[in-house]
């Protein structure tokens, strides 16, 4: 989007916030601190809780396998920061990423595996979802690959905060290529990886 066309999406995301705070909120506007409270919104909406509907797709470099390297690379601990899209209510937790680059293949540095667990967890989305969206993001960028593992562990706050209000973790994971492989201990490897994270 342009500053232009953002500003204006903004601008009515605000109008009707305001509508909302009008029905379950009718004094909100008696509240010196809730003046703004409309704008605020729609802004962290757009510019930050969802921006990963918004903004483009993170640059992703990619790099010639020029050593031939064909062990697992890992990233592990990446903060998911996300909402779920049935509640609108945070899911937070940690995304482990892996890949097997193949020896004429790609590899990227480790920092943009943040960017990409970054980018599709600031939008809406239940995280069988995000989990999906970041391995089949991963499986593009890198081109030949020998395989790519996802692993996210979350706390919804859906489920602590409103409904059975317990707190709980969920886990969700992808994987392909030889992490699904009967006969290879790549699954295993990265497992071990995860667990050695504790």
């Amino acid at each position: 989007m342009t500053h232009e066309e953002r500003e204006d999406k903004i601008n009515k995301a605000a109008i009707a916030y305001s509508k909302f705070m009008d029905v379950v909120l009718p004094n909100w506007k008696e509240d010196p601190n809730s003046k703004d409270t409309p704008k605020r919104v729609a802004k962290m909406f757009i510019n930050e809780l969802w921006v990963g509907l918004y903004g483009e797709e993170p640059k992703i470099t990619v790099f010639e396998n020029l050593d031939k390297y064909t062990g697992i690379v890992f990233q592990g601990n990446i903060e998911v920061k996300s909402q779920c899209s049935h509640h609108h209510m945070p899911f937070i937790g940690k995304a482990h990423v892996a890949y097997i680059p193949s020896k004429n293949g790609k590899i990227i540095g480790l920092s943009k595996l943040n960017r990409v667990v970054e980018y599709f967890s600031r939008r809406p989305q239940v995280q069988e979802n995000l989990t999906m969206q970041i391995h089949d993001y991963l499986t593009k960028i890198l081109g030949k690959n020998l395989g790519v593992a996802v692993v996210i562990e979350a706390n919804h706050t859906c489920v602590s905060h409103r409904g059975i209000g317990q707190e709980s973790t969920m886990k969700t994971a992808k994987l392909s290529g030889v992490f699904i492989e009967k006969d290879n201990d790549a699954r295993s490897e990265f497992y071990q990886f995860v667990s050695n994270l504790k």
